[in-house]
C-alpha cells in the first residue's frame, strides 16, 4: 500500500506526538491497514477497542465493555451505577496504568456515554483527573457510515447531558484538543467510476445521473449459483430471514426445531434470534451472542455451518478455524433502566427473559453486521434503508461494481444522512492540521514526558498512603518508625515536589527554544542534572519506608499495610528507574518509551546502572525474514484466542519479534524457547507448554 501524505501526517501525530487523534477516510481507505502497520512498529504500549465483538475480531483487540468491565446500562455523568464493575486484576491494572495508547475502531458506533465511561475509568485506575486519564486516543472510524444505537428510554435520560449520542459529543472529549486527519485515498476499489458512486452516495451529493448508474446493477430474479459466493445484505432482519427460509428449504434432510423459552415481558421486535429456531444438517449459521461459558469458542458475529444434529442440539465448524463447537442455550434479559431519586443511583430491573440457542441463519446478513468485512460478491437489497449510511455501507463493502447486484432499483429515499454529521464534518475539514502544526505537538509532547518524569506528587501520594495505614493502625508499634517516616515526608514534599515545582519552568523554557524538537546541550545537561539530584532524595525516602519491615498479626491491617507497600514500590520502582536513565542517557521521547516499558515490563531500565545485576543469558540470533509463514499464522492465531481468553491487548500475551523468533528458530523445549529475545522465564512458565505444541504439530507435519 502506498503511504501517502495523508497517512504520513496521520502517523506522525500518533507515534511522534501525544496528542489524540480521530482517523477517518471512506471505506477501503486502509484505516484497518494503518492499525494494522501501528501495531507492528510503534514503541508505544498500546491497547486496541472496539465497540461490537465483531469488530474487535476485526481489530485483533478487545471490546470496550469487557476490557473496562463497564455495565451495558447508560453512563451518566455524575450518577453512580448499582451493577458491579471495576474488578480488575493486578496485571490488567498495570497495562492500563501503563498504556501510552487507546485505540477504539469504528468509532461511529461509540456512543458518547460509552465514551465518558471510558474516561471516567482511565482517570480513575491511572490515578490521574486529566481527560481519559492523560493518555492518548486514536479513533478510527467514517461518521458517514453506522450510527451508534440508542433505545428511546435510554435517549430520553441522556438527552439532559448530551447533545447527541454521537461520539464527538461526548463531554470528556470536548475537553480535549485532538487532531482529525482523513485518509482519501481509496485502495478497495480500483473502478474509478464505483469510487466516483461511492463518494457521492456517502456525502449525500448523489443525483440522478449517479442513481442510474447505480441501478444498472439491478438484476431482476437474480439466483446466482451456490459455488458464486454471493451474501446477500438487507436492512432488516426481516428480509434477511426471508432469503434464509428459502435457502434452508432447498437443502436436502430433516429440519430440526428448537422452541425459546421466554418470561415475563420481552417484547418480540427485541428478540435476538427467532422464537422457533427451524436448521437442517449443512445450513450456513452466524452466532448472535458471545460466548458466555468462559471457553471464548464463538463470538457475536462468527459465521459456520451446522455440521451434526439431532433433536436434543447441534454442532458448528466455525468458518474461521475449523473448529467444532456444541453449542448450547444462552440467555438474554430485557432490562428496564431507571434512575432512583434518592440514592442517585441507576437501576437495573429484569423485566422478562429469553433463552435460545446463540444463532440464527445467514446466508443474508443485516447490512449492521456487514461493517467491517468485505466481499468480492454481495446481493445489495438497501430500498428500505432507514438510518444514517446504511446504504453506503452495504454499496462500500463490495470490491468492484461488477460484484454488485441489486435486488430492487435504489431511491433519493433509501440515502439518508444526519445533519449533526455534516456539520461535525464541516467543522473538523476546516482544522485539519498541517505539517507546521507537527512540530508544536511534538515539543508539547517532550515537555509532557519531561513533566511526567519530574512529576513527583504521585511518589508523595504513595508515601502518604502507607505512613497513614502505620499512623492509623500501628503507631503504638512502632512509634520510632512513624516519627522517621514523618521527618522524611517532610524533607520529600520540601527537596522533591516543591523543587520539581520550580524546575519545571527551567526546562519548559529551554524546551520552548529547542530547534525542531531536538534536545539542546543546555536542556540536556538540565535534565541529567536535575535527574540526579531527585534520585537521590527518591532513593532515600524510598529506602527509609520499604527497609522498615512492618509486621502485623490483623489480617485486616496486614492487607491494607500489604496494599500501601505494593503500591509504594510500584510507584517508586518506575521512578527510580525513569529518573536513573535520565540521569546517564540522552534524553528523547523514544528512548523515554523504551526505557519506561522495560520498567513496566519488569526489566532494567535501558541507560540505568545498577550495583548488581543477575547474570544474563545469550539471546539466540534470528535469522532475517519469514521462514516459515504457515507457523507464524498459526502462532497469531494461537495470540488472538489468548487475547479474547484474558482480555488483554497482544503485546501482554507475545509481541510480534518473539513470534517471528519462534517461527524462524523452531524451539524443540523451554530451554530453547527462553533464548529468543522477548521471551522470558514467565512468559515461557504460562505459555510455553502451548507454544511448543504447537510447533512440534507443525514440525511433524512438515517433515
Amino acid at each position: 500500500m502506498v503511504k501517502n501524505s495523508d497517512w504520513q501526517l496521520a502517523w506522525q501525530i500518533v507515534s511522534e506526538t501525544d496528542t489524540s487523534l480521530f482517523l477517518t477516510g471512506k471505506a477501503g481507505t486502509g484505516k484497518t491497514t494503518f492499525l494494522r502497520c501501528l501495531k507492528e512498529t510503534t514503541d508505544k504500549r498500546m491497547v486496541v477497542l472496539a465497540p461490537t465483538g465483531i469488530a474487535a475480531i476485526n481489530a485483533r483487540g478487545v471490546t470496550i465493555h469487557s476490557f473496562f468491565q463497564l455495565p451495558f446500562s447508560p453512563f451518566i455523568p455524575g450518577v453512580t451505577s448499582t451493577e458491579s464493575h471495576y474488578r480488575f486484576s493486578k496485571e490488567k491494572l498495570k497495562i492500563i496504568r501503563g498504556a501510552d495508547l487507546i485505540v477504539i475502531d469504528e468509532i461511529s458506533m461509540v456512543r458518547a456515554d460509552l465514551l465518558d465511561a471510558v474516561d471516567n475509568a482511565l482517570k480513575r485506575f491511572r490515578r490521574n483527573s486529566l481527560p481519559f486519564g492523560g493518555v492518548q486516543l486514536l479513533m478510527i472510524g467514517d461518521l458517514q457510515q453506522l450510527a451508534p444505537v440508542v433505545k428511546d428510554d435510554e435517549w430520553q435520560m441522556m438527552s439532559q447531558y448530551y447533545k447527541s449520542p454521537y461520539f464527538f459529543d461526548s463531554i470528556a472529549l470536548g475537553q480535549i484538543n485532538y487532531a482529525t486527519v482523513e485518509l482519501k485515498k481509496v485502495f478497495r476499489q480500483d473502478d474509478n467510476k464505483f469510487i466516483d458512486i461511492l463518494n457521492k452516495i456517502r456525502e449525500g451529493k448523489a443525483d440522478s445521473n449517479t442513481l442510474a448508474e447505480l441501478n444498472k446493477r439491478y438484476i431482476p430474479n437474480f439466483s446466482p449459483k451456490p459455488e458464486d459466493g454471493y451474501i446477500r445484505l438487507t436492512t432488516h432482519n426481516a428480509f434477511a430471514q426471508r432469503t434464509n427460509d428459502q435457502e434452508l428449504a432447498s437443502l436436502p434432510g430433516r429440519t430440526f426445531s428448537y422452541r425459546a423459552e421466554i418470561t415475563g415481558n420481552y417484547p418480540e421486535y427485541s428478540y435476538p434470534t427467532d422464537e422457533n429456531l427451524e436448521i437442517k444438517l449443512g445450513a450456513q449459521v452466524m452466532f448472535v451472542k458471545n460466548d458466555t461459558s468462559g471457553n471464548k469458542q464463538y463470538y457475536n458475529g462468527m459465521i459456520g455451518e451446522v455440521c451434526a444434529i439431532s433433536a436434543n442440539g447441534f454442532c458448528v465448524r466455525s468458518k474461521d478455524d475449523g473448529q467444532h463447537i456444541e453449542v448450547g442455550r444462552e440467555t438474554w434479559q430485557n432490562c428496564r433502566y431507571t434512575i432512583d431519586d434518592k440514592t442517585n443511583e441507576i437501576k437495573e430491573e429484569v423485566e422478562g427473559t429469553f433463552s435460545q440457542y446463540p444463532v440464527k441463519l445467514a446466508w443474508a446478513i443485516t447490512i449492521h453486521k456487514s461493517q467491517g468485512l468485505t466481499f468480492s460478491h454481495a446481493i445489495i437489497d438497501a430500498h428500505a434503508s432507514f438510518a444514517h449510511g446504511q446504504t453506503y455501507v452495504a454499496l462500500s463493502r463490495c470490491k468492484s461494481l461488477s460484484g454488485l447486484v441489486l435486488s430492487s432499483p435504489l431511491t433519493p429515499q433509501a440515502i439518508i444522512s444526519d445533519n449533526r454529521v455534516e456539520s461535525f464534518n464541516k467543522q473538523v475539514e476546516a482544522n485539519e492540521p498541517k505539517e507546521s502544526d507537527i512540530a508544536a505537538m511534538r515539543r508539547r509532547y517532550m515537555i509532557n514526558l519531561l513533566n511526567e518524569l519530574f512529576d513527583f506528587i504521585p511518589a508523595e501520594r504513595a508515601l502518604n498512603n502507607m505512613n497513614r495505614v502505620v499512623s492509623e493502625h500501628l503507631y503504638n508499634t512502632y512509634p520510632k518508625t512513624l516519627s522517621e517516616f514523618r521527618v522524611v515526608l517532610k524533607a520529600f514534599h520540601e527537596r522533591a515536589t516543591l523543587v520539581a515545582n520550580r524546575f519545571r519552568l527551567q526546562y519548559e523554557q529551554l524546551a520552548a527554544e529547542c530547534h525542531d524538537c531536538k534536545v539542546s546541550d543546555e536542556l540536556q545537561q538540565r535534565i541529567s542534572k536535575g535527574a540526579r539530584y531527585f534520585l537521590k532524595e527518591t532513593a532515600l525516602a524510598n529506602d527509609v519506608f520499604l527497609k522498615s519491615n512492618l509486621q502485623t498479626g490483623n489480617k485486616q491491617i496486614k492487607k491494607q499495610l500489604d496494599n500501601a507497600v505494593e503500591t509504594l514500590r510500584e510507584v517508586m520502582t518506575l521512578k527510580i528507574q525513569m529518573l536513573r536513565f535520565a540521569a546517564d542517557s540522552p534524553f528523547s521521547t523514544e528512548g523515554y518509551l523504551k526505557a519506561k516499558a522495560s520498567v513496566l515490563l519488569g526489566n532494567n531500565a535501558g541507560g540505568g546502572s545498577q550495583k548488581s545485576k543477575k547474570k544474563t543469558t545469550t539471546k539466540t540470533v534470528i535469522p532475517d525474514g519469514n521462514l516459515h509463514p504457515t507457523l507464524l499464522n498459526e502462532l497469531i492465531a494461537w495470540r488472538t484466542e489468548k487475547m479474547h481468553e484474558e482480555g488483554l491487548p497482544a503485546y501482554c500475551i507475545l509481541a510480534q519479534k518473539p513470534l517471528s523468533g519462534i517461527s524462524n528458530t523452531l524451539p524443540a523445549d523451554l530451554d530453547a524457547l527462553v533464548q529468543i529475545p522477548g521471551i522470558g522465564k514467565a512468559k515461557a512458565d504460562k505459555y510455553g507448554v502451548e507454544i511448543l505444541a504447537i510447533v512440534k504439530r507443525y514440525v511433524k507435519e512438515h517433515s
